[in-house]
């Protein structure tokens, strides 16, 4: 995939870490010079500039692009990014700082493809971080599903059992490793054993169950 991430500040810094970690061709856009000069230190093909003027974004490949993120830290800003870049055809996703009235969230949803809070996501991964370390959140997918990893403990009920029986009101099993192993998509009949890590989608309300069926209580 080719995505451009406008900012390169706390959230686009790491979002593009892990984008390049798993070999995608990124490109940064960033009008802060010690930011820019930042990215291009850590070897990011990075355009100087403002995301949010139609030039600069075509100069950052818009046309080519997969996918644009406008994840700078201001929302005014990172939803004319994602508006400009609904004119190239590429998956657009915006980041909120912090909630917004249903008006102005509307708007934003009727013309990004994802809107993400990550404060909101910091508290999610926060509870299920004192809940226990082996039930961690990673993403808040939409208002009520999340993407949460489970490392599967000694005594857990679901060890010896296949991925395709189980069967948990709430969630959905879509990635498995072993250990420290990459997730795959997992075959069916793989059986489920200590350590192993699950990647879980998870609907909201139903988090603490979906752990205590997953890990016991």
């Amino acid at each position: 995939m080719r995505a451009i991430i406008a900012g390169f500040g706390r959230v686009g810094s790491r979002t593009a870490r892990v984008l390049d970690e798993e070999g995608h061709d990124v490109t940064l856009v960033e009008n802060v010079p010690e930011k820019a000069e930042r990215a291009e230190s850590r070897g990011f093909d990075v355009v100087h500039g403002d995301a949010a003027q139609q030039t600069v974004l075509a100069e950052a490949g818009a046309d080519t692009a997969d996918a644009v993120a406008g994840l700078t830290g201001d929302p005014t800003t990172n939803f004319e990014i994602c508006s400009l870049a609904t004119d190239h055809d590429c998956r657009t996703v915006m980041r909120l700082s912090e909630d917004v009235p249903d008006r102005i969230y509307d708007e934003y949803e009727s013309v990004v493809d994802e809107v993400i809070y990550p404060e909101r996501l910091g508290a999610a991964g926060a509870k299920t971080a004192l809940l226990g370390g082996n039930f961690n959140a990673l993403a808040a997918l939409t208002e009520d599903l999340q993407l949460t990893t489970v490392t599967v403990t000694d005594d857990a009920p679901i060890v010896g059992r296949r991925i395709n029986d189980l069967d948990v009101d709430g969630a959905r099993i879509y990635a498995h490793s072993r250990e420290r192993d990459s997730l795959t998509i997992p075959l069916p009949g793989t059986e489920i054993e200590p350590a192993d890590r699950l990647a879980v989608v998870v609907e909201g309300e139903r988090v603490d169950a979906v752990r205590e069926a997953l890990l016991g209580a």
